[in-house]
């Protein structure tokens, strides 16, 4: 998918959009991703200091076919916002590369910030944290989600460049 958007065009489109399809999303995530502008239809997961449903998805196709050609997806992962757990590191993030995610998007950390600046892959979170999960196997896929107070569907589009993050119930672009 063409990185031919600016999300500030976007909210100035939609700035007056009362049904809850156009949101943004708070301006508490960092970079740490090569890609600094990506954009894609969701996946959603929802998991506490366990990575195990992170890890099997980024193991899978991370793009879908459209009429213009294979449209990287963007994972949204609802970490419940915990400063204690990395939910994504360097083995990760290589994965979502390989299998041609177009993002990740964590409500939690990440590690490994040397190998993950260096990934052609849009990656936000909300800090660093060397510590690993543990591996209970819970976790909830393909849910509506909360990530900082702004509901997040599977399905809806995800937008993010320098000035932020913004989501629409269906492709804007």
């Amino acid at each position: 998918m063409s990185a031919s958007f600016f999300t500030c065009d976007l909210c100035d489109s939609h700035k007056n959009d009362a049904s809850g399809d156009f949101r943004v999303l708070a301006p508490v995530f960092r970079d740490y991703g090569a890609v600094r502008k990506f954009c894609g239809p969701v996946v959603t997961i929802k998991c506490f200091e366990d990575n195990s449903l992170v890890k099997a998805t980024l193991d899978t196709r991370g793009f879908e076919g459209s009429p213009a050609g294979p449209v990287g997806k963007v994972l949204v992962v609802d970490g419940g916002g915990s400063l204690r757990r990395a939910l994504l590191g360097g083995n990760l993030g290589a994965a979502a590369v390989r299998n041609g995610w177009a993002g990740v998007v964590i409500d939690g950390c990440v590690r490994d910030v040397m190998e993950l600046a260096t990934l052609e892959v849009g990656i936000r979170a909300l800090a660093s944290m060397p510590m690993p999960t543990e591996k209970r196997n819970q976790g909830q896929m393909e849910v509506a989600v909360q990530i900082q107070g702004v509901w997040v569907r599977p399905g809806d589009w995800l937008y993010a460049d320098a000035d932020g993050m913004v989501l629409g119930a269906r492709c804007l672009t």
